[in-house]
């Protein structure tokens, strides 16, 4: 839409593009200005669920349906939820968004290694405003020591920065900090050599440590 964007205002954008190895798909919502204590709340909560599916790791034959509550659980426990699916998978030459893979609450079909699907919650207040985090994520077999099933978890593929304005770290536990730092330090490690001197700068402070 035209609709203006003004300080104190929260820019959600889902963008992507088609190329001859791959689709991506990627959405990012940052803040114009000064967050409200509300909207890092909501933002972090997304972040919290965000990071719980980049790092679950479940048996064999295990479904989407299985795994979306995972993202869903730190907005529950304020009493807030999403109207849509977790993920869904990706095509390649196909569509942006193609099964059968999912996460969601009709995700049937195991998921194995291979698949790529997107992890995105998010919130959305009505008539104010809309928190998603999206990054592209890969089916990847672990090993885990000791145990006796198979294993999978999940590969981040996308990077770009999380808008730490928008998040409270007073809200997340240290394994949730210690994962996005990571994320982090690996975004600015892959694109910054590629990056002029001044866009490095900024990159480096939109992935500075939270830890």
């Amino acid at each position: 839409t035209n609709r203006r964007i003004e300080p104190g205002r929260i820019y959600l954008i889902d963008s992507g593009a088609q190329y001859e190895d791959g689709t991506t798909d990627i959405t990012r919502t940052v803040i114009v200005g000064d967050p409200t204590p509300e909207m890092r709340d909501r933002y972090t909560r997304v972040l919290k669920g965000h990071i719980a599916i980049a790092t679950v790791v479940f048996p064999k034959n295990t479904t989407g349906a299985q795994i979306d509550a995972f993202a869903r659980k730190p907005l529950w426990e304020a009493g807030l939820d999403f109207d849509h699916g977790t993920g869904h998978g990706i095509g390649s030459y196909l569509s942006v968004h193609e099964g059968p893979q999912r996460i969601s609450k009709v995700g049937h079909t195991p998921l194995e290694p291979g698949m790529m699907l997107s992890n995105e919650p998010g919130f959305y207040k009505v008539g104010e405003y809309g928190i998603r985090i999206e990054n592209l994520i890969l089916v990847e077999r672990r090993d885990i020591p000791g145990g006796d099933r198979d294993m999978m978890g999940f590969e981040t593929l996308t990077l770009a920065p999380i808008d730490l304005r928008l998040v409270d770290p007073s809200l997340m536990n240290a394994d949730e900090i210690a994962w996005l730092d990571a994320y982090h330090r690996r975004v600015c490690e892959t694109l910054g050599p590629d990056l002029d001197g001044e866009t490095r700068a900024w990159l480096d402070a939109a992935t500075r440590p939270l830890g």
